[in-house]
């Protein structure tokens, strides 16, 4: 198995463990979650989309942590993602996929994720899109869908983090109507990690 080799780190780091799934709260048990925009469908991943979630890894600024970015020995590769796809592991089931529906090419993840930074019950808002996509208002659109949904579900209030150099970010969270917080995390080599927060 992938999360027990020496040879995947990744799988073992602190932000896959917090990888877990929040999506299905609220839903019909053994329902898949699918939400629809104007633009996007948010729906679980599909193991031949393992090739978008490498590319994601891939294209993370340099300013990211190594957990988090392609490592020297070149994982997660394309057919550890697979695995965890096709194991219903961390990318099909709190961060689903972004599907435009015009050209019905997946182009990053949305979703919610349980990572025990808030209180109970209250998950985090995730998001990352291919490059190539940015400044086209995707990543509005597929969080305020999944705004939507966690309202709907029950929910009161998410969280959100995002580091101090992420712009892009920080203006999406303000445009979803995310606050930021007095609470930080500092790391001397990344960065700043600011807390933002939005009641539902």
């Amino acid at each position: 198995m992938i999360g027990t080799t020496k040879r995947a780190p990744w799988h073992d780091s602190a932000f896959t463990r917090a990888m877990v799934a929040a999506m299905t709260v609220g839903a019909v048990p053994g329902s898949e979650v699918v939400l629809e925009t104007s633009r996007l469908l948010l729906r679980p991943w599909r193991v031949a989309e393992a090739v978008v979630q490498h590319e994601l890894w891939t294209e993370r600024d340099p300013r990211v942590p190594p957990h988090r970015r392609i490592d020297a020995d070149g994982h997660p590769t394309v057919a550890e993602l697979e695995g965890s796809i096709r194991t219903n592991q961390l990318w099909s089931t709190g961060l689903l996929a972004v599907e435009r529906k015009a050209s019905r090419d997946v182009i990053g993840y949305c979703g919610l994720v349980d990572s025990e930074r808030g209180s109970a019950g209250e998950p985090e808002l995730a998001f990352e899109l291919l490059h190539r996509v940015w400044r086209q208002g995707y990543a509005t659109e597929a969080s305020l869908a999944v705004l939507e949904w966690a309202r709907s579900s029950g929910y009161e209030r998410l969280w959100a983090t995002v580091w101090d150099w992420n712009t892009a970010s920080r203006r999406v969270l303000a445009k979803v109507g995310f606050t930021e917080t007095e609470r930080k995390e500092v790391d001397a080599v990344y960065g700043t990690n600011l807390f933002t927060t939005r009641r539902l």
